[in-house]
């Protein structure tokens, strides 16, 4: 063979050497590619698994609190569907995860299992009324509590771990495809259109794959509506800041943000727009921090804010702006809307040492914030004696609400200021105790407010207001009675109902009943409000602006509000014999009554000063301690005897 012809040989054998070296790791590449987004992908649904076995057990949680406050099958059964949940998942961690997960499966059931069983104890506990109240409380800080969160704690390291290690096999993906395409790319050099058909056909292929890990990766830890970070992200980077924080000597901060009254604007525009408003107060949120922080949206209108090196003071200084960001409008497709939040505060390791609890901090003070309506609040160890004692009021006052003895209406009389006579009556509830006598209002009333049980409340003062009405009226006495109204009273849809059926089980005529709300309460949701305040007005029942110059004013909707009286609010009313400013807000707020057309009401009246000062302002109705202070309908009837005869407009 001659020498031209050997290299010829050698030439065309190296080459079909070199082809089916580079396909052949061509191949290989690909192989390795689908094996390793396969394992990727399966990973995040093992993470995905884990992550849905701990929504659940939060969720039963968060029903054993429920059940405390307010007992029923319906929490019974959120319950059930929660455990389901969760058995669901053990089962997909079973079939997706390795010796080591089915052992971590079988440990979590066992775990779950005597969970379950201090769950029932305290539900039958909490069942048993007062006598059980003590010992649900008991298991449920205890045992309960202690199995929680030995479960929390193993689902929560089996999620971040399944989470790294689908991250790591994700670079393993990244890097095999590199090596890859160099591989290709060589093929090209030597100019094989094999290897430029097998490089287009293996390099889309692998990046396809490459993109479904990827976001297989990224939709187990980012928030598919709002495309933030999700909790276990966050929890995995809060770690982390935390770690280097404690190696520093810093501080990490977290806020907690929940919108006051999301469920109104679900309820009455639509879920969609309730979606396009959670968009928009991520952007807005993420817009507001700083560049290293991090905004994650945990679960419904619930999001989290990371701020690595900053101490609680900044934190709250940055929670004061961002709550000012949020309080501009937010555009809605056609729709404009106008929401609150409120923020909790708390740092580590000043109020905690985990991750954990230091978002249980944060929470516990945001929801301090919503009670109060402060906005912010800065996380404080007293918190959580507060959040016991309201939980144990609230249980008290359902119990209150059940029985006949414990809540009762004192009277205090209004006066017309031209003649001295009665003009009505304003009810006031009072709470006797059995074991902690007298409660002011001001200590339960703003706690009912914060569930649904201020509606009972409302309700069970209307009945008994409109019963003592049916009373007076079979003892020849005529006396309108003023009830107060709640803003989630006044936003309630079976309020006029309720309202009508009461009227025909006493017979009492609609014009003997006033309802009072106050300022901010209309101005929550003025359109339904309106709408309320309208069909009551319409049934003959007289209508009031309670508080009036104490919450913001909106002469917009005053004037077209459907209100027969305007009520002054007793601190402009107690200082206006002596200050000059207090006396001109109270002229001012007469003269507006009365060129609306409404009757003016002075409530805080405490001497003949106050008196004379408003008789020459033309105030109409008088109210305080003066005449009388609340009391008891029996002492009220007696006291309108010995005073004068009872007269009053038609």
């Amino acid at each position: 063979m001659q020498r031209s012809q050997l290299r010829r040989w050698f030439a065309v054998t190296g080459l079909a050497v070199i082809m089916l070296g580079l396909t052949g790791l061509s191949v290989s590449g690909v192989a390795h590619t689908r094996s390793s987004a396969a394992a990727v992908t399966k990973v995040c649904m093992l993470a995905a698994a884990y992550d849905r076995i701990h929504d659940a057990v939060i969720t039963e949680e968060h029903s054993v609190q429920l059940y405390r406050v307010e007992p029923g099958s319906v929490v019974r059964e959120s319950h059930a569907a929660a455990s389901a949940s969760l058995q669901a998942a053990l089962r997909d961690v079973e079939r997706l995860g390795t010796a080591a997960d089915r052992g971590l499966a079988s440990e979590i059931g066992a775990l779950h299992g005597q969970y379950l069983q201090a769950v029932t104890d305290v539900f039958d506990a909490v069942d048993e009324g007062a006598a059980g109240e003590r010992a649900a409380a008991a298991i449920d800080t205890g045992r309960a509590q202690s199995l929680f969160e030995r479960i929390n704690r193993i689902v929560q390291t089996a999620t971040v771990e399944r989470t790294e290690q689908a991250a790591r096999a994700l670079r393993e993906l990244e890097r095999v495809e590199t090596l890859a395409f160099i591989a290709t790319v060589a093929g090209f050099a030597v100019g094989l259109v094999l290897m430029t058909v097998l490089l287009v056909l293996s390099v889309g292929y692998q990046r396809r794959l490459v993109r479904q890990a990827a976001s297989s990766e990224h939709q187990a830890s980012h928030d598919p509506l709002t495309g933030l970070p999700n909790r276990v992200l966050f929890a995995r980077r809060a770690g982390t800041a935390l770690q280097d924080a404690q190696d520093r000597g810093g501080s990490v901060s977290v806020l907690m943000l929940d919108l006051d009254r999301f469920k109104e604007v679900n309820d009455t525009l639509g879920h969609h727009y309730g979606d396009e408003l959670l968009r928009q107060v991520a952007a807005r949120t993420s817009a507001a921090v700083r560049s290293g922080d991090l905004v994650a949206r945990l679960s419904g209108d619930e999001f989290a804010i990371l701020l690595p090196q900053a101490a609680a003071q900044d934190a709250a200084r940055l929670a004061a702006r961002l709550q000012n960001d949020l309080h501009r409008s937010f555009l809605l497709d056609d729709v404009t809307v106008d929401i609150e939040a409120s923020i909790g505060v708390a740092a580590a390791p000043e109020h905690a040492t985990t991750v954990e609890a230091a978002l249980r901090c944060a929470d516990i003070a945001m929801y301090n914030a919503k009670d109060t309506k402060a906005g912010v609040a800065v996380y404080d160890a007293a918190m959580q004696v507060e959040d016991g004692s309201r939980l144990l009021l609230l249980g008290d006052l359902r119990r209150a609400l059940d029985s006949a003895d414990q809540l009762t209406l004192h009277y205090q009389p209004k006066i017309r200021l031209n003649d001295g006579q009665v003009s009505g009556a304003e009810a006031l509830v009072r709470w006797q105790h059995p074991t902690r006598g007298s409660i002011p209002p001001a200590e339960f009333i703003p706690v009912a407010e914060t569930t649904g049980l201020i509606c009972r409340l409302t309700l069970y003062v209307l009945r008994a207001a409109l019963g003592q009405v049916r009373t007076w009226l079979d003892d020849g006495l005529t006396v309108p009675v003023a009830v107060n109204l709640s803003p989630r009273c006044l936003l309630d849809a079976g309020l006029v109902g309720h309202v009508v059926a009461l009227l025909h089980e006493f017979d009492v005529p609609a014009s003997l009943l006033r309802l009072e709300v106050t300022e901010s309460a209309v101005m929550a949701n003025p359109a339904m409000a309106t709408a309320t305040l309208t069909e009551l007005h319409e049934l003959g029942v007289r209508l009031s602006i309670d508080d009036y110059g104490t919450g913001y004013s909106s002469m917009a909707y005053l004037k077209r509000l459907p209100v027969d009286e305007l009520k002054v609010d007793r601190t402009f009313v107690l200082h206006m014999d002596a200050d000059h400013e207090d006396a001109a807000l109270v002229r001012g707020a007469i003269e507006l009554g009365h060129n609306l057309g409404m009757t003016v009401v002075a409530e805080g009246v405490e001497g003949s000063a106050h008196v004379a000062a408003l008789q020459a302002l033309g105030c109409d109705i008088a109210q305080g301690y003066h005449y009388a202070r609340p009391m008891p309908a029996a002492d009220l009837s007696r006291w309108m005897h010995d005073q004068r005869p009872v007269t009053v407009p038609a």
